[in-house]
């Protein structure tokens, strides 16, 4: 009896044994994980106050489509592509406000691709004359002559280069809108143009014979255009153009080109296409003529100008636009 009593004893003994020694180990790892936590808290802390945050990365710019990043650079400025045959302007015949009173008919005469060569710009500048200059986008001195002809109280607008049926074998130069860009694209385009003279009043196109076709696209360049409150000259370089239902869907101030002065640079013929530009003047009330800064057009202007300003009220382009009703 004694023995079996001494082996529960041992037994017992055991037992208690192991109980004791597992809240020891037990401690020993809280103990660990403890001073762990500590650890990555404290770290967690420094870092925080120690290591400036991230800067947030810049948004990717949009993409742009193979057609536009191939887009070639012109040798030289291109000037404007002439359409071959003659285009017919249709006109609504503006009553005079009082028929008793004989008023001269306005006209407008912009200078298109002006940027280039700021020369030819302050010798039409010194004409002291009222004409509207059309300024290329990104041109190396668009800004200085802006400023000079805003000095001198003309009225200045961007010649926004559009893609013609003849792209690429002739480029209209940076900044040309395509057909091939999208949505997106266009926009972004249209914007930085817009932007590189924000205190034009209005547009023409720089070419656009196959742009000007594209009823979609020129929604969304319409859209822009009403967005910021600015007028559309349609320089028509196509019979085709879709730009006068677009400005009349968009309520955007619209007028066209009557005239091109000197897509010829004959001096006689220009001479010719100024009595042109006076005859639709004295039949409808108004009319727009659109020529370029070259030699001969400027000697034909100076040779004219006294005689025009008999004729006809030279006014900016901003004086004939109407909303299409």
């Amino acid at each position: 009896m004694t023995k079996r009593k001494s082996k529960r004893k041992n037994k017992r003994s055991k037992k208690s044994h192991k109980k004791v020694t597992l809240p020891i180990s037990l401690l020993k790892a809280l103990a660990g994980l403890s001073i762990l936590i500590v650890l990555v808290v404290g770290i967690g802390f420094i870092a925080y106050f120690l290591i400036p945050p991230k800067q947030p990365s810049k948004p990717l710019p949009p993409k742009v489509s193979p057609a536009v990043k191939k887009q070639p650079k012109p040798e030289k400025p291109v000037f404007e592509i002439f359409p071959k045959a003659k285009i017919p302007i249709e006109r609504p015949i503006v009553k005079p406000e009082k028929p008793p009173e004989k008023k001269l008919p306005k006209v407008a005469i912009i200078i298109d691709d002006l940027g280039d060569d700021e020369k030819i710009a302050q010798k039409i500048l010194d004409l002291e004359a009222i004409f509207t200059f059309s300024i290329l986008p990104h041109s190396p001195f668009q800004k200085k002559i802006a400023r000079l002809a805003q000095d001198k109280g003309l009225e200045v607008i961007l010649h926004l280069p559009m893609e013609p049926v003849e792209y690429p074998a002739v480029n209209p130069g940076l900044g040309t809108l395509l057909t091939s860009m999208s949505p997106d694209e266009l926009i972004v385009q249209l914007e930085k143009n817009l932007d590189t003279l924000p205190s034009i009043k209005g547009v023409n196109n720089h070419m656009g014979s196959k742009m000007t076709t594209e009823s979609k696209q020129l929604y969304q360049i319409f859209s822009i255009l009403k967005k910021r409150g600015l007028f559309f000259i349609d320089s028509r370089t196509t019979a085709k153009t879709l730009c006068k239902p677009s400005a009349r869907l968009f309520k955007v101030p619209f007028a066209q080109r009557d005239v091109f002065i000197d897509h010829h640079h004959e001096p006689e013929f220009i001479r010719q296409q100024f009595k042109e530009l006076i005859d639709i003047a004295n039949r409808h009330g108004e009319a727009i003529g659109i020529a370029h800064p070259n030699i001969t057009t400027y000697k034909i202007l100076k040779e004219l100008l006294p005689e025009l300003q008999k004729e006809v009220q030279l006014v900016p382009v901003s004086k004939v636009v109407h909303v299409i009703g």
